[in-house]
């Protein structure tokens, strides 16, 4: 009996675990558009907005969460934004899938962002941006190489960007070590 009281809890761990860090199932990218610009998100506020009305501007996406260590670069996705909003859009998108770092509603997040960061970019409701098969469908084409043509990267955590040009086609993506305002950044939307 005392085997059990044991053994039960750490299966229950080990199945948790096994679901957070090797879920393998895949998102269907098979019926999938290529373009960009035939993606579309709902907005904070509910709205859907369609990424066709970023034709001919460079956009900046970037998952977003309120409870990590990236969670400073609001500051700076917000300095970005009214700097070089005339060179790039920035879209925000705030996601939960690494270690429950953004559990809040959409109401919330708003609220959070606009207290303590003075965010006026676009921020969308909140998604699945990890690969697998809840993943949104304007992140498995960016994480997809397949769709768009260039790289092969999910999110490896929050605050990952991705960096569209002025054509609609992804032509970087940026880990969340790298800061809104790095050189590497600044250098391709001048």
């Amino acid at each position: 009996m005392k085997f059990l009281y044991y053994v039960v809890p750490i299966l229950i761990i080990l199945g948790i675990s096994y679901s957070f860090f090797f879920n393998t199932q895949s998102a269907d990218i098979s019926d999938l558009s290529k373009s960009f610009y035939d993606y579309s998100a709902i907005s904070i506020d509910g709205d859907t907005i369609p990424m066709g009305i970023y034709k001919d501007k460079k956009v900046l996406i970037v998952n977003v969460a309120s409870k990590c260590g990236y969670t400073y670069q609001y500051e700076d996705l917000q300095k970005l934004n009214e700097d070089y909003s005339d060179k790039v859009i920035v879209l925000g998108f705030p996601s939960n899938d690494f270690l429950y770092q953004e559990p809040g509603s959409n109401e919330k997040i708003k609220e959070f962002c606009s207290t303590n960061y003075g965010v006026t970019f676009q921020m969308f409701e909140k998604l699945v941006v990890k690969k697998n098969v809840k993943q949104h469908p304007l992140y498995s084409w960016l994480s997809f190489k397949k769709l768009n043509s260039k790289i092969d990267n999910a999110p490896s955590w929050n605050f990952c960007k991705y960096l569209i040009n002025e054509n609609g086609e992804l032509i970087a993506y940026f880990n969340s070590k790298i800061n809104p305002l790095d050189k590497q950044i600044l250098e391709q939307i001048k």
